[in-house]
């Protein structure tokens, strides 16, 4: 009698222990992150009107930003459980991989090669890539750059859009890689490179007195916010996210508050 008593325990206890682990199981990702209280979000920290820190206050702010707090209401009720941390073209992937981030918001090119490592939104942004030089240097058009050097990010998408560019134009280029925008900037100054390439909207944020942008456009490059794939609850909560400000006109708001529109 006593051992079947001491079965009966491990096999109630057995089945409570699945349904637990069943339990959990059944918990969606945004539950998990209601759970922890906190939405792990990687941004830009050096693109103006997108993600950018501000030094005088030590804030990030910018469009993604408020697009990124307006997901976090739609999770918590309030926007202010967000934690932004600092990707570039390079870090933004990794660190959604390794699940440190929930997920990236940051000017984050929709390619069919990237749908393949990570699940995206719809898109929220278009643009399209550009050149950035120097008045000084004179010149007009890109095909003035025939055997000049272009600076480009590392890991983006710009320098095979440039490539391309360049082909159709009938011209050689080389390309000088570099891990952020900032460091772009001070090289296209300092004249180690002849050109500065990326989105349009990205390289408007680092213009001034001495330089131009070139009439040519590249490559359209649709941005989305990027998931861990798979996570199909978070998706679908920021997509409806997205839907919901576009319909209601707050998503237009956000672009002409950041110059955006």
């Amino acid at each position: 009698m006593r051992k079947r008593n001491v079965l009966v325990s491990l096999v109630l206890a057995f089945a409570m222990t699945s349904l637990v682990a069943q339990g959990s199981a059944e918990k969606s990702t945004v539950d998990l992150i209601r759970d922890r209280g906190v939405l792990q979000v990687g941004c830009k920290v050096d693109v103006p009107s997108f993600g950018y820190k501000n030094i005088t206050t030590g804030e990030v702010e910018g469009f993604e930003i408020d697009l990124s707090k307006a997901i976090a209401k739609k999770i918590f009720g309030t926007d202010g459980k967000v934690n932004f941390t600092g990707v570039t073209a390079k870090t933004r992937g990794p660190l959604l991989d390794t699940g440190e981030l929930d997920m990236v918001v940051a000017t984050f090119t929709v390619t069919d090669e990237r749908k393949k490592s990570w699940d995206f939104s719809t898109i929220y942004y278009t643009d399209a890539v550009a050149v950035m030089v120097k008045k000084a240097k004179g010149y007009s058009s890109f095909k003035d750059l025939d055997g000049k050097t272009i600076g480009v990010a590392q890991s983006a998408t710009t320098k095979k859009s440039i490539q391309a560019g360049a082909d159709e134009a009938g011209i050689k280029v080389s390309f000088a890689e570099y891990a952020t925008y900032p460091e772009l900037k001070v090289a296209l100054d300092s004249g180690r490179i002849d050109a500065f390439s990326v989105d349009f909207a990205i390289l408007n944020g680092y213009m001034e007195e001495s330089c131009m942008i070139l009439p040519e456009r590249f490559a359209p490059q649709d941005y989305g916010i990027a998931v861990k794939k798979g996570n199909t609850a978070l998706l679908d909560l920021v997509n409806g996210t997205i839907k919901e400000l576009s319909d209601s006109g707050e998503l237009d708001a956000m672009l002409k508050k950041w110059g955006l529109k």
